[in-house]
């Protein structure tokens, strides 16, 4: 009986876990850094050695048989354990990292944090290549297969089982006005609100559906209607500034970056309405020293905006 291990060269193994998970060749060359053609003779040596055709054409790609994704299920977990092995050190030394870093944030936080995050990790791991990326609505599945190392987000209770998530920080919610808006008040209740139109940050995957504020207005009875929705912050807050919408945001909004703008705390029963964010990694990296080296710089920043922003909007109090 042929020995399926001994007999295969294992650098096909990595070639047919990409395909299983990009099921396009084109893509599978761009991360195996090859090009097309040895994706193609890569896979009629596979299908060769497991006498299957593995992966079948179809209409958006290919399309994996019952065999390639039971064989990708079986072998997954071996695979990232030996990555894992391998691309562990036993001192972990952020100024040693020289490779690329793709960390992916919802919009509302990446034009809020991207600044002083560059910042840091320009000066604690100079050698990296950082890339910070938008998160879209297929973020879940590249850190699923991989290709992008950190997400931050809030919950997504779906997400792929490949992917781990940690809690990161509470943030505090706020809403965001222009400056001359009728409501003058520095905290309200959702009532306040009543009448006037949501400026609603849309953030892929997550309330693509229902405006998290609009769920909460209807739940408590209150007129509402979303005017407006964008996945770009710089759109809201020029909607915002030029209207009586009002944007739902978190105290970690710079407030003081926008003269024309207002925030105005609000809470709902008497608390102050929390948001929770997550980090997500793939499970092979939950343990990781580099991953928990970002979570933790991640959530000292953002835990320095919060009292920073408190300090501006408050300084008689802290």
């Amino acid at each position: 009986m042929k020995d399926l291990f001994y007999s295969l060269d294992l650098n096909l193994l990595r070639t047919f876990l990409v395909l299983s998970q990009e099921l396009n060749m084109r893509k599978a060359s761009e991360r195996l850094y090859v090009s097309q053609p040895a994706i193609s003779q890569a896979l009629q040596r596979l299908r060769n050695h497991f006498g299957d055709e593995l992966f079948l054409k179809s209409i958006n790609g290919l399309k994996a048989t019952p065999y390639a994704e039971d064989l990708a299920e079986r072998i997954t977990p071996y695979l990232d354990g030996l990555a894992h092995a391998l691309n562990t050190q036993d001192t972990f030394n952020p100024l040693e990292l020289n490779r690329t870093i793709k960390i992916a944030l919802p919009a509302q936080v990446l034009c809020t944090l991207s600044g002083t995050l560059v910042q840091h990790l320009k000066k604690e791991a100079p050698n990296a290549d950082l890339h910070l990326l938008n998160w879209t609505s297929t973020t879940l599945e590249d850190i699923a297969k991989g290709t992008i190392h950190l997400g931050v987000n809030y919950d997504y209770p779906s997400a792929p089982k490949e992917v781990s998530s940690k809690e990161l920080i509470k943030l505090d919610g706020a809403v965001i006005v222009r400056k001359d808006h009728p409501i003058t008040l520095l905290e309200a209740t959702p009532i306040d609100f009543s009448g006037y139109e949501i400026a609603s940050m849309l953030i892929p995957g997550w309330n693509d559906r229902v405006s998290y504020t609009a769920a909460i207005l209807a739940k408590k009875g209150i007129p509402h209607k979303v005017g407006f929705r964008s996945e770009f912050p710089m759109a809201l807050i020029d909607v915002v500034q030029h209207t009586d919408m009002y944007f739902p945001s978190s105290t970690n909004f710079p407030i003081h970056q926008h003269p024309n703008l207002r925030m105005i705390s609000v809470k709902v029963d008497g608390e102050i309405i929390q948001q929770t964010l997550y980090s997500y990694t793939h499970q092979r990296n939950r343990k990781s020293d580099l991953n928990n080296w970002l979570h933790t710089l991640i959530f000292d920043l953002l835990t320095e905006q919060k009292t920073l922003h408190a300090e501006i909007r408050f300084p008689h109090i802290i």
